[in-house]
């Protein structure tokens, strides 16, 4: 009989822990009223739960011969119980803690993910058009002084469209599929170049790499390396080097 009692007094500690003071007076920064509310609760419950055990003991004949001998003080019974009663209530603020802990955790990295997303596409925004400007003027610039130049602008530029309209829909790529759309844009743009202009790349990207990156991440780079990076009269330069 007296193991239901019990058990009924701690999960009434663990309860209202969990569904009623931890959420409306420990989260909300009151935590000596909530200290408080627990002294009161679960000293409490304590001496019911040893004075209701005494008067059930009392009550029934069975238990009279034992009651009348002299046991440990009442207070041990009080402070036992109330020692259990305060490990329910630890454990209900530490499944509270880890929750709220988990779910802060969770909203977090959505927000970043969020973010960063966020960024990326104010990024391809911003490059896209830019990037589809200066490429056709290139091209009007080539079709004037030498036309099957510009043919093989023409032929790079919609890889580089294919890659802009369809790859580059999804917030991370294969840096392999990457290193081929950088390839074209060198392509396009080497042929607008002056013979005093010298181009190599070094790209040691294995054609299996499962990494990912960003899309569009290096066009920016590349394409001011060869928009303030080399002269029409001197001779120039441009170094790309790009390692896993």
């Amino acid at each position: 009989m007296r193991s239901v009692p019990e058990m009924l007094s701690f999960l009434l500690v663990f309860y209202l822990n969990y569904f009623v003071l931890i959420k409306q007076v420990l989260f909300k920064g009151k935590t000596k009223e909530f200290i408080f509310y627990n002294i009161l609760l679960i000293t409490g419950i304590a001496l019911l739960m040893h004075y209701g055990y005494e008067i059930y003991r009392f009550l029934n004949p069975e238990f009279r011969p034992r009651f009348r001998r002299r046991g440990p003080s009442p207070w041990f019974f009080v402070i036992r119980n109330a020692t259990s009663l305060l490990l329910m209530t630890g454990l209900s603020v530490a499944i509270r803690m880890s929750e709220r802990w988990f779910k802060v955790e969770n909203e977090r990295k959505e927000l970043e993910r969020a973010k960063s997303e966020a960024e990326l596409q104010n990024l391809k925004n911003q490059i896209s058009p830019h990037f589809l400007l200066n490429t056709l003027n290139n091209i009007y610039a080539l079709i004037e002084f030498d036309p099957p130049k510009a043919q093989t602008a023409v032929m790079e530029l919609s890889k580089l469209l294919r890659h802009l309209l369809y790859d580059n829909s999804q917030s991370y790529v294969p840096l392999a599929q990457e290193m081929s759309f950088i390839h074209n844009y060198i392509e396009l743009m080497r042929i607008r170049l002056a013979d005093n202009v010298t181009v190599t790349t070094h790209m040691n990207v294995n054609k299996t790499s499962r990494t990912m990156i960003a899309p569009l991440i290096f066009i920016s780079l590349i394409e001011n390396a060869f928009k303030h990076g080399v002269s029409s009269h001197k001779p120039s330069f441009i170094d790309i080097t790009l390692r896993e």
